[in-house]
């Protein structure tokens, strides 16, 4: 039998717990897996409720696989334990996965050093931050460096599963899992679909201006012109603006627009070309390529999947 541990931490998150429990457990194979519940105490607080967890960190250590389920705040201290514990583990050959801010431990123990890996996007940056060393990748659901493997949040953290299993034991068994769990087995695109721009921060001097062209997104910009609205010149404004946001004026026009059209396939029926044009683009074949550049899917894809299958041609419905 393959022993799998999966880590559950103070402030785990339960959806990420379960995920490996369900599906590495649900399998019944002749040399299938084992899971087993490690956890940092007799009794782990989750945010709704509180887990008994039958074996301890430490037995953690002598498992095939251990994956580290995330919890609710990645910004407190990485316990030691859990970090001896995967390192050990890591150091006798053991696979070693997270899934979501777990990140964190395999971060802290050293792991994804010289690495990709991922998180949650809403952590990507923390965890860039903290561990400078580890090339952190948002827009993927995970990453497999082989022997160590990161998932970003919530039901990536199934994706990453299936994927473990489909190469422990093939598609086929793997496709078995997905049926179980009522999934599909390969998911198209990444995270990039499901992140949000952050509105700008009302205490930076160009947020009015980042309202302005958020309003004005059809609008046919030059960086001149934002500039001179802006009342700097354009090697000033260029400065400024990344500064203030990370990225060049072009660059957060385009996500911007991006990001709006994502709202309109899920609240619209609106034709892709119509979207095109309210979004600033100058043509559907570009607005098609930027946005499967930007989010992962095509446009129709994401329809498909955050609009209940609206038809991506269907014509905008009058009032």
């Amino acid at each position: 039998m393959h022993d799998v541990a999966v880590l559950a931490l103070h402030g785990v998150i339960a959806f990420d717990l379960t995920i490996p429990c369900e599906t590495f457990g649900r399998l019944s194979l002749p040399d299938g897996y084992r899971v087993r519940v490690c956890g940092e105490g007799p009794e782990v607080r989750s945010a709704a409720f509180t887990i008994r967890a039958p074996w301890t960190l430490a037995e953690a250590a002598a498992a095939d696989t251990v994956v580290v389920a995330g919890v609710e705040d990645p910004s407190l201290p990485v316990p030691d334990l859990a970090i001896e514990v995967v390192r050990t583990a890591a150091a006798r050959g053991a696979r070693v996965a997270s899934i979501c801010t777990g990140a964190f431990v395999l971060a802290a123990a050293g792991l994804l050093d010289g690495r990709r890996a991922t998180t949650h996007w809403r952590a990507a940056q923390l965890l860039a931050a903290r561990y400078p060393a580890v090339t952190v990748d948002a827009n993927v659901l995970f990453v497999d460096e082989g022997s160590v493997l990161t998932s970003a949040g919530a039901s990536a953290g199934l994706d990453l599963c299936l994927h473990m299993v489909r190469c422990d034991h093939g598609q086929a068994v793997a496709a078995d899992a997905a049926r179980l769990a009522v999934a599909p087995l390969d998911r198209a695109g990444g995270q990039a679909q499901f992140i949000r721009q952050d509105r700008p921060r009302a205490d930076t001097s160009l947020a009015p201006l980042l309202d302005w062209m958020a309003e004005n997104l059809a609008r046919d910009f030059t960086v001149a012109e934002i500039a001179q609205r802006s009342g700097m010149t354009v090697r000033t404004f260029n400065r400024r603006f990344r500064e203030q946001t990370g990225t060049s004026p072009i660059q957060w026009l385009l996500d911007a627009r991006v990001r709006r059209a994502q709202e309109l396939l899920e609240t619209t029926r609106q034709s892709v070309e119509a979207i095109a044009a309210a979004t600033g683009f100058e043509a559907p074949a570009s607005f098609r390529a930027r946005f499967r550049r930007t989010v992962g899917v095509s446009p129709a894809g994401y329809r498909q999947a955050f609009a209940g299958g609206r038809n991506e041609d269907a014509p905008a419905k009058s009032s």
